[in-house]
């Protein structure tokens, strides 16, 4: 089993940027990712890494907005959100777990963290 904690949540006007962390521990895994769920929405994949080669993949709704990395010292991964718009307020989870950017194709989550964007 992996653990991951999330941080670094908040609330931002539209145009501002956050940083999302998340800190694994635990077993080894392939691919760290970020999620999102919005009121009344289905949960939504944004970003994610492979740790191996550090390969990264994105949502269409945040290219050239959002960035994905990793500290592999650290075991930790980072979300930078620059541009943010109202549309992007959500609970953003973190995800360890194989290859892909279906939720079932993570196996540990972590608690989430709130993302405000105001208007």
């Amino acid at each position: 089993q992996v653990q991951v904690v999330e941080s670094g949540g908040g609330l931002v006007q539209a145009g501002g940027s956050l940083r999302l962390s998340c800190a694994a521990s635990g077993r080894a895994f392939s691919t760290m990712g970020w999620f999102r769920r919005a009121p009344g929405k289905k949960l939504e994949f944004v970003a994610a890494i492979s740790w191996s080669d550090g390969n990264t993949y994105y949502a269409d709704s945040v290219q050239g907005r959002f960035t994905i990395s990793r500290d592999s010292a650290k075991i930790t991964v980072y979300l930078q959100m620059n541009s943010l718009k109202p549309e992007d307020t959500a609970v953003y989870c973190c995800a360890a777990g194989g290859a892909g950017i279906s939720p079932s194709d993570y196996g540990s989550w972590g608690q989430g963290t709130q993302v405000t964007v105001s208007s």
